[in-house]
Formats: structure tokens, sequence, C-alpha cells
């Protein structure tokens, strides 16, 4: 099984859509770059820096997996979700990283705030930044980590998906979402080192 040599967050680059559901991939990657919430298993704090040929801000960290120490690319796409394949592709045809070697972090409508969903391959599931991943890499077989965000259907809420997912979470939503991020970066290692089924089976658990 191939280990991990990417991970890229998904959200919309800009202080404006910083708290937005539509940004958690993003939440995660800057929890893990600054070295705090993962016990320890990432050397950090690391630096980002913008990098214009992959559109994108990029970062390198260092994962201590089952197998010893990994380097691993950071990738927050700057081009606007609709467009995350852009930079997303960019990067690993110019470190040589197969799909197989990425893991892409993004928010999922289709489970609810604080549950987590790890797979390869696989449809897009109505979600444009995989969509354009998928159609940039020309295969599906990257990793996902999904973050539940829950639907505004099954939330109660009368807004449009378009809208809610462009909205910060309600204050018990975000703190489910953000335990749901520690509960990942403890299982970071392990997926990383390509040990997946450990952790499906530890992150599709209930919630503690």
């Amino acid at each position: 099984m191939a280990s991990i040599r990417l991970v890229a967050g998904l959200g919309n680059p800009g202080a404006a859509y910083a708290l937005h559901r539509h940004n958690v991939g993003f939440w995660l990657l800057e929890k893990l770059a600054s070295g705090s919430g993962q016990g320890g298993f990432a050397a950090g704090p690391a630096s980002w820096s913008l990098e214009s040929k992959f559109q994108s801000r990029v970062c390198k960290v260092t994962i201590n997996t089952p197998q010893g120490l990994q380097p691993v690319w950071l990738c927050c796409p700057q081009t606007f979700m609709n467009h995350s394949g852009t930079a997303v592709a960019a990067l690993s045809r110019f470190h040589q990283i197969a799909p197989e070697e990425i893991l892409v972090v993004h928010d999922e409508l289709d489970i609810p705030p604080g549950d987590i969903r790890l797979k390869q391959g696989g449809g897009h599931g109505g979600h444009n930044g995989v969509r354009d991943i998928t159609s940039q890499l020309g295969s599906p077989n990257f990793w996902r980590l999904r973050l539940g965000i829950g639907h505004p259907r099954t939330l109660g809420l009368s807004q449009e998906v378009v809208d809610f997912v462009l909205h910060r979470p309600r204050a018990e939503e975000e703190q489910a979402i953000h335990g749901a991020i520690d509960r990942c970066l403890q299982e970071l290692p392990k997926i990383v080192a390509g040990d997946f089924a450990p952790a499906q089976r530890l992150l599709h658990s209930p919630a503690p």
C-alpha cells in the first residue's frame, strides 16, 4: 500500500472565507502545520510559502509514523474551490507524486458535524473541489478525508446548500468539527504510513 506524500486541504482563499464550512480542509492543515493538536507527530511549526507555479500555499512537515520519519508536502490551493485540481496536479507532477500517494481533506455534506470518513477513490459526490482534482489528475484514486459539516436540511436550516457551505458553522457544530480534526491528526501518522485500515476503524467510530 502506498504511503501519503502530499496532503491537500480544500477551501477558498482569503479572510472573508476563512471561517466558512467549506474551509475545513484548510483548518486541518493549518493546525497540522502549526505543530499543535496532533500529539507531536509533526515537527513544527512549519513555514508556509505562497508558490505561484503551484497556485498554492505550500509547506513541508515531517510526520513521525510507525515506520519512521516521513516528509510530507502540505498544500492549500489558492485557486478557489472549483479549481482546486490545478494546484494539486501541478504540485504532484513537479514532485512525481502518484494519485494513490495524495490525501485530500474536504468538507462533506452527507455526514454530520464531528463525523469522519476516510476512503480511496470513488465519485466526487457533488463536491466541486474533488471533481476538479479528479479531472486534473486524470484519476479518482487519491485518498479522501471527509470531514462532516452536515446538510442544512438535516440540521433544520432553510438555507440553500451554496449559502450553507459559505457560512460559519453554529457554535456546537464548529466544536464538533474541531474535535473531528483533532481525531484525524491523531491518526495521521498511520494514514501517512499507508496503514489505512486501523485509522479507518478508529475514525469511523462515533465521536467520544
